[in-house]
């Protein structure tokens, strides 16, 4: 049994530095707290927002992945958010799309919502239950410097892949706030520019 109170854990902004030194051009999906600090490190058109619906960015990147098999997808993913939708590991296992990086920010609370525990915290593993829902590969990384020097591997290798990072809490609140009568709620409006940077490809 994992008892993730014993791992040791890298800060959020080392976790996205590692990633964002790999960013080319990979449509990345990125969910709830991550999303303010992953744009300040790479800011892209094809960044994609999953706003407004908590729990969906590991289905809307697994979309995306299949209507873009040509290019790279990554999920940026919070254990909360994941725990909400579990299912989806199996139905992106089973589609196995090659092009499918699934991040897992694994700091142990609802960040979002003022940082209560996520239920079983202590022993939940995504990366054994990915594993066991039939992902090509898997992996946890609790320091920067490891995760580092093993990303290039795994990002070499086919999808779909789960890296699981056990990052501390930044105390980053996500607030979201109602979408008002007769405006477009935000994720809508983010599609249009990711949808031009890839038609003009």
């Amino acid at each position: 049994m994992t008892d993730n109170s014993e791992v040791q854990r890298m800060s959020l902004d080392a976790a996205l530095d590692v990633l964002a030194r790999r960013r080319k051009e990979q449509i990345v999906v990125g969910t709830m707290t991550a999303n303010g600090a992953w744009r300040q490190k790479s800011p892209h058109d094809l960044n994609l927002a999953c706003i407004g619906f908590m729990g969906g960015a590991s289905t809307l990147g697994l979309g995306v992945a299949l209507s873009q098999p040509d290019r790279d997808v990554w999920v940026i993913d919070g254990d909360g958010s994941l725990m909400m939708q579990l299912g989806s590991l199996g139905t992106i296992a089973g589609a196995a799309p090659s092009n499918f990086l699934h991040i897992v920010i694994h700091n142990g609370v609802y960040e979002t919502s003022g940082s209560q525990p996520l239920p079983s915290q202590q022993q939940v593993d995504f990366a054994r239950m990915a594993e066991g829902a039939g992902y090509a590969q898997t992996a946890s990384f609790g320091d920067a410097e490891e995760f580092d020097s093993a990303i290039d591997e795994l990002l070499a290798a086919d999808g779909p892949t789960l890296i699981q990072l056990y990052t501390r809490p930044a105390d980053r609140f996500y607030s979201a706030r109602p979408t008002p009568p007769g405006t477009t709620p935000a994720l809508a409006r983010m599609w249009p520019p990711v949808a031009e940077a890839l038609s003009n490809d």
